[in-house]
């Protein structure tokens, strides 16, 4: 894809995503035009202020919900990234109204903008929390996932086209488990949901090179998933807090002990590549001339954090994670 001659709009661009997101797009792809659209002018004024400013750069205030701003944004647009969504599971279940509201309603209104304003390619966003959902946010992400594929016979013979992108927890995003525990371990104890916990994991850097390469893989209608490491949470508390107390405190509500990416189910109409796994969809509209490439996967396969086959020790974490974030021990043990 030639990104200099196009214009690229995402969604939820004060975010962790999001940040990471345009430092990569104006550093390696120069995009012709890139724009931010997010709800919160106090994050906008932060990354200008943080050094977000180019010619190409535009922010607009919006929010997904609103669908006459969104029809607004999207004019001239190109390329969408959909990354804007509530995703703290406590505060989806303690509001699912507004879960609802921004992760489903507002999918539709991305979809509706893009269709009507001509948008070439959507990329949506996805989480293993939508593989056989156990709290709200996952459901809301499983709903989401289900109408951006199917979004594509919607737009029927029109130019645009559908994808998403599903991977695991963020290494160091806003909201992760890791800024909870260097604060934890200023008191000598950590606290961890089960020992048997396991997790796939993801650096920023590694998310948005994976989101902007499957932009140029997507014909419309696939579910894209990296092949990721895990690691167990209580290994995850020893190698940011070592020598610290580990309380075994109990696994929350919506909380599963392990996370899938690719359900046995799924698994039947997925091909697998070197680096990532394609789920296509089984609807009438689907060509089967795409993705020739692929390998199909073994009866009974799934793709889950506790059966993975490529897992992280103490060290590699560290390497994944932000150096400036890093107390002087961890940085020592990170060399």
């Amino acid at each position: 894809m030639d990104w200099s001659q196009l214009s690229v709009l995402v969604t939820g661009g004060t975010g962790s995503f999001g940040k990471k997101f345009v430092e990569i797009m104006l550093r390696d792809y120069k995009p012709k035009k890139l724009a931010i659209l997010s709800r919160d002018e106090l994050k906008q004024h932060e990354m200008r202020a943080a050094g977000f400013q180019h010619d190409s750069l535009r922010y607009f205030i919006g929010d997904v919900r609103d669908a006459e701003r969104l029809q607004r944004a999207f004019h001239g647009i190109d390329i969408v990234v959909h990354a804007a969504a509530l995703k703290q599971v406590p505060a989806c279940e303690y509001n699912p109204f507004e879960a609802i509201q921004t992760n489903i309603i507002g999918g539709k209104n991305v979809i509706d903008a893009a269709i009507d304003q001509g948008v070439q390619r959507v990329l949506a966003l996805s989480t293993d929390k939508a593989v056989n959902p156990v709290n709200l946010y996952g459901a809301t992400k499983l709903c989401a996932e289900k109408m951006f594929v199917q979004a594509n016979a919607y737009s029927g013979g029109r130019q645009t086209r559908f994808s998403c992108a599903r991977y695991g927890n963020v290494v160091g995003s806003r909201g992760s488990v890791v800024p909870m525990f260097l604060e934890q371990r200023k008191t000598g104890k950590v606290t961890v949901t089960d020992p048997r916990m396991t997790r796939f994991w993801i650096t920023l850097d590694q998310g948005v090179k994976f989101v902007i390469d499957c932009i140029g893989l997507m014909h419309g209608g696939e579910i894209f998933v990296p092949k990721i490491p895990s690691m167990t949470m209580t290994g995850l508390a020893e190698t940011i807090a070592p020598g610290c107390t580990i309380e075994n405190i109990g696994i929350r509500p919506g909380e599963k002990l392990h996370e899938s990416l690719l359900s046995e189910d799924e698994a039947r109409s997925t091909i697998e590549l070197d680096h990532m796994f394609v789920v296509k969809p089984l609807h009438p509209w689907w060509d089967d001339g795409n993705w020739r490439n692929g390998r199909s996967l073994p009866d009974g396969f799934r793709y889950a954090s506790d059966t993975n086959t490529e897992w992280l020790d103490g060290p590699a974490m560290l390497k994944l994670l932000d150096p400036a974030t890093l107390p002087d021990d961890l940085l020592a043990a990170a060399k």
